[in-house]
């Protein structure tokens, strides 16, 4: 009797070991969550083809307000140590802010507002053992940038004479550095907490009211990234 009784609760502690293992090779983790952005931006190499707005726009300096968003993330496990992961979140409005210290009027609040998808691919690797509850973990990856509903302030007269026939964002790679911990809640469910630096830059083209006058320059966005999602192993 006291044979089966040990046997009995050796089998229920392997089990319990086994069931509190996560994140090991060939798992699939499913997350969502918010995302905090915050930009750390500038504007430079701007030239036109109006000698006025070059004169206009000498050391013009834009800033990008803080956003957040919803977040999807998908990270599997190729060993007990390395993972990749899918991040996709819903686009946010990105508000950009113009000064311009030779203009009549300095500053430009609100100048232009576009949605910013960035869908980026980290490999990471996962400190300690599957069964251990804290994962810290180091990635590298990358992101592809893209941009959409750009619209400038057509209320702010120097930015409507100066985008006021169209404004665009182009589309751009970027490295993405990531570090961050998983907190295993049990078997199934987790915690993943990250900060992402994306050193990422972009060229914006403004078509002046008339049609007939083109201006560009080097939008540097630079963000920061806090991810908090929950997350579920398939």
């Amino acid at each position: 009797m006291k044979s089966i009784v040990k046997f009995a609760f050796a089998s229920l502690v392997v089990a319990l070991s086994t069931s509190a293992i996560a994140q090991k090779s060939g798992d699939f983790i499913a997350g969502v969550g918010g995302a905090l952005i915050v930009p750390n931006a500038s504007i430079s190499n701007i030239s036109s083809t109006s000698p006025t707005y070059n004169a206009l726009l000498k050391d013009a300096s834009a800033s990008i307000g803080s956003s957040s968003t919803v977040v999807f993330s998908g990270l599997y496990m190729w060993t007990d140590n390395v993972a990749t992961e899918l991040t996709l979140g819903i686009p946010p409005t990105m508000t950009v802010d113009l000064t311009t210290p030779n203009g009549t009027s300095v500053n430009h609040n609100g100048a232009a507002t576009a949605k910013a998808l960035t869908p980026s691919l980290v490999a990471k690797y996962l400190f300690n053992n599957p069964g251990e509850t804290w994962r810290p973990y180091l990635g590298l990856g990358v992101t592809y940038a893209s941009f959409s509903n750009v619209e400038v302030n057509k209320s702010d007269f120097m930015v409507n004479v100066l985008a006021g026939t169209s404004a665009s964002l182009s589309s751009s790679w970027a490295p993405v550095f990531n570090a961050g911990t998983i907190f295993n809640i049990d078997d199934k469910w987790s915690i993943n907490a990250s900060i992402s630096y994306v050193p990422l830059k972009t060229d914006a083209t403004f078509v002046n009211l008339a049609g007939n006058q083109t201006t560009t320059g080097t939008l540097t966005i630079n963000p920061v990234e806090y991810v908090v999602r929950l997350g579920y192993k398939f």
